[in-house]
This record gives structure tokens, C-alpha cells and sequence, in this order.
């Protein structure tokens, strides 16, 4: 559905982000779901982005939507990573785009971002994107709380492999320590990631750490 709503008002994809708290150094550990290329993650924290990030300190302090241009927001860091911030965001192709802040019943603060090279929102535009996002964020809390409920909880197993990928254990080393093949270890720790609605091994074993379910 986000999906469907990224690609009618013509942007490339979208990402739904947990807030970032502050000396936090990932992206990609905090994004819930995206659609954003995987190089884009991985390029914003290899290049050391989100502490001076304009985009984050203003999401911690405001609950108001706002729009981006990476080249005006460059101009606006004061870590001298301008320049590899622009890089970023061309390369994935979405050097313009639109944050909108939401939050759950629990008051935990998120927002969805819309990003691509189509010319900046419309007032009208940002009002009903604003309004989507509300219900598309709803919904989404709603989907993945009764997933928890439901078939999402973890294995003994599945627990057993994140804690050791928490300890920056290798799939290897882990099958080693657990007695299994490396196959079995990938099988657990996607399984667990689908549980989770995760993109990668390093959200998991976050959403993980945050939900209790490992130390």
C-alpha cells in the first residue's frame, strides 16, 4: 500500500523510519520498511551521515512534514560531509523528496519518507501525503502487532542465533558454537527476519535487542 502510494505521486520508493535516538549511528538499523535500494543504507552509514544529519535532528524536535532537496541540505551540515551526503542520495536517484512524521498509540515516533527526482510536493500535495501517512502507519503498527501476536514469535533457536549474531559472531563461527550446518544457522536467521519485517540481519538483531527478546 506505501508502495502504491510512493509510485502515484511519482517517487521512486519510500522509507518508514523509527526515530533515530540521539548518538545513534545507523540508518539502516532503524529503518522499519523501505523500498529504498539496499547501496543507499549501507552508503548513508558507511559515510558516517546520520549525527550531522539536518534531516534527523529536525525529526527529533518537530511533528511537522517537510520536504528535502539533498543539495540545499548539504549546504546546511556543519560536519563537512556535504558533499558525500549529495552523493548518496543521487546515486540512488532521490535527491528530492518529502518526510512526514508519525507516531503509534505508544507515542513512539516514526516517519515515513517518500524520495525521488520529481519536482517538490505541492502544498496540496504535503497535506494529503500527510494524511496517507497517518493511515498507512496505522495500518502498519496494526499488521505487524497482530504478526506478533500471532505466528511472529521467535524459536528457541531462532533467539539462539541472534544472540550470537548480537556477539558479531560469523555464520560459520555460529554454526560451530550451535552444532549446525551454516545452512541451517542462514535458515533460522532469515526466518527470523521475515518474523521481524526486517531487511537485513543487522535490523533484526536490533528490533530484536529492542523488543526484549535478546540481551
Amino acid at each position: 500500500m506505501i508502495g502504491q502510494v510512493a509510485d502515484a505521486y511519482g517517487f521512486r520508493g519510500f522509507l518508514v523510519l523509527a526515530v533515530p535516538d540521539t548518538g545513534c549511528n545507523s540508518l539502516e538499523a532503524n529503518a522499519i520498511m523501505t523500498t529504498y535500494p539496499v547501496e543507499f543504507l549501507k552508503g548513508y552509514d558507511s559515510a558516517g551521515l546520520i549525527n550531522g544529519s539536518p534531516v534527523i535532528q529536525r525529526l527529533r524536535r518537530s511533528t511537522i512534514p517537510f520536504t528535502y532537496d539533498a543539495h540545499q541540505l548539504a549546504r546546511r551540515r556543519a560536519d563537512g560531509k556535504g558533499d558525500a551526503a549529495i552523493c548518496v542520495f543521487e546515486q540512488a536517484g532521490m535527491p528530492r523528496g518529502i518526510y512526514l512524521p508519525v507516531h503509534d498509540a505508544g507515542g513512539h515516533r516514526a516517519a515515513i519518507a517518500f524520495g525521488g527526482d520529481r519536482p517538490v510536493v505541492s502544498n496540496d500535495e504535503m497535506q494529503e501525503l500527510n494524511l496517507w501517512a497517518g493511515i498507512l502507519f496505522s495500518k502498519l503498527v496494526e499488521v505487524r502487532e497482530r504478526d506478533r501476536r500471532g505466528s511472529g514469535s521467535l524459536s528457541r533457536r531462532e533467539v539462539e542465533c541472534l544472540r550470537w549474531a548480537a556477539a558479531g559472531k560469523t555464520t560459520s563461527e555460529m554454526a560451530r558454537i550451535l552444532a549446525l550446518s551454516e545452512y541451517t544457522v542462514n535458515h533460522y536467521l532469515n526466518r527470523a527476519t521475515r518474523k521481524l519485517d526486517s531487511v537485513n540481519r543487522v535490523q533484526t538483531v536490533a528490533k530484536a535487542m529492542r523488543a526484549g527478546l535478546i540481551n
